[in-house]
């Protein structure tokens, strides 16, 4: 008797253990059945050399920049286009692994839970949301330097342009990229995967910490001298703005005074609005995770603190969570999470189910929003210059950040139009460019003015 009790339990706990691992695999399945069914050991859903031979991609108006001919993977016809959209689309080798090619593979085979890879003999059309001209003017804008521009439709999530540099032609990959500087970090999307010194653009979180916090901030001044002694620090401004008010400060981009005002707030007040405008988190676009931007605030002096209320010390920026947070701004205080897939078309014409926008939450107050689009919008008026921005009712901030003191520093340029019919946000980094204003500026508005006003 005892032994048919003890082959009972031990029955028990092997269904059991059945029971547990058939969950797990369902599970499994279901969550990753995708990646399964697209896996490199499907060996004919990939060539001989191991790139996917099944699927297209395709830009938001239906041009192919990528498809199969004759069993091959190739690319649009022009050398440019194909440099422009390859952090997009993807390389041969498999090296961009936040690319259409290697991150949505399931899409471009064609996967279901019921018909695994339905798409086999010829795969999914994958449209994004990318139109490749606007992407080239973005490359050509950029004039060979490592950064990234994006500009976003901050009401809808979808990205309109995303590039990244350097880049390459992925049909004639070069012989030195791995030893040659001037292809360092080439495989990364510098929009997604990176991090760089902000620079000014960070002052439109010190400025929203000010509005909210310092009673009297709209009707202060600050004098500057050029710089001011703050703990054992020396903050340096760029000029001697002499009394301005805040906003004469902000579009001064005075380093005095927004020191002065990083240290008046105090380190946890910073560091709680650096956190609300999520710039210290991480968005999902379509699945792929954007990198953290990281910022110190342990251990900090008045000094680096007031470093760091003008985007210096160890402040480090991700594009996307800047582009965001500008498209909170504009939006009176939530954005649209962006997105890169538009929808998949099958074999048979059928259509994906429609992206479903999804909006983050409060990154800053509708009443603060609606002052700092205000601020932004005087920037361009009093120091950017409307007329290089035409029909665009541009609200903006420039950033010129110091990396070294043998290097050249950061361009940045960010911020969003006043356009109901071009709810647009957007930004560009030019890595050791030099001016924020002259040089990201000028390549933002040769992407807008082409957006806006067409060719």
């Amino acid at each position: 008797m005892r032994k048919i009790e003890r082959r009972a339990v031990v029955c028990a706990v092997l269904a059991m253990l059945l029971a547990a691992g058939l969950a797990i695999f369902v599970f499994r399945w279901v969550t990753d059945g995708g990646s399964w069914a697209s896996s490199a050991f499907n060996r004919h859903l990939y060539d001989n050399r191991g790139v996917l031979s099944v699927g297209s991609i395709l830009d938001r108006d239906g041009d192919v920049l990528s498809a199969v001919e004759d069993g091959k993977r190739t690319y649009y016809d022009s050398e440019t286009v194909r440099k422009a959209t390859l952090h997009a689309v993807g390389d041969l080798q498999g090296n961009i692994g936040t690319s259409a090619l290697q991150a949505f593979a399931d899409r471009l085979t064609g996967y279901d839970l019921l018909n695994g890879a339905y798409g086999a003999e010829k795969g999914n059309e994958l449209y994004l949301t990318i139109d490749a001209r606007y992407n080239y003017e973005a490359y050509q804008a950029l004039n060979g330097h490592a950064g990234t521009v994006a500009v976003y439709n901050y009401k809808t999530g979808e990205i309109l342009c995303m590039v990244s540099g350097p880049s390459y032609d992925p049909l004639a990959v070069p012989e030195d990229i791995e030893t040659n500087e001037r292809y360092e970090g080439a495989y990364l999307n510098r929009f997604l995967s990176t991090t760089a010194v902000p620079g000014s653009v960070f002052k439109t979180v010190t400025l929203t910490a000010a509005l909210e916090q310092l009673p009297d901030a709209e009707t202060r001044t600050w004098d500057c001298q050029g710089s001011v002694q703050l703990g054992e620090e020396t903050i340096v401004c760029s000029g001697v703005h002499g009394v301005q008010s805040l906003s004469d400060a902000f579009a001064n981009s005075c380093n005095v005074a927004f020191a002065e005002m990083a240290v008046e707030l105090g380190v946890d007040t910073l560091k709680d609005y650096t956190e609300k405008a999520g710039l210290t988190g991480s968005y999902s676009v379509s699945g792929l995770p954007t990198a953290k931007s990281v910022f110190n605030w342990q251990d900090i002096t008045d000094g680096q603190l007031g470093w760091a209320g003008v985007g210096q010390y160890h402040d480090r920026m991700n594009p996307c969570a800047l582009l965001v947070y500008m498209g909170a701004i504009a939006n009176g205080g939530k954005a649209a999470v962006p997105y890169l897939v538009e929808k998949t078309v099958s074999p048979l014409g059928i259509s994906s189910i429609p992206h479903v926008t999804r909006k983050t939450g409060t990154l800053i107050k509708p009443e603060t929003a609606e002052k700092m689009t205000e601020l932004l919008t005087a920037n361009v008026e009093k120091t950017y210059g409307t007329s290089r921005f035409p029909n665009m009712e541009l609200c903006a901030k420039s950033g010129t950040a110091e990396v070294g003191a043998d290097e050249a520093p950061h361009a940045w340029f960010a911020g969003f139009l006043q356009n109901e019919e071009a709810p647009y946000a957007f930004v560009v980094l030019v890595e050791h460019g030099g001016g924020g204003n002259a040089v990201a500026g000028n390549v933002a508005g040769r992407v807008l003015d082409v957006i806006v006003n067409g060719y």
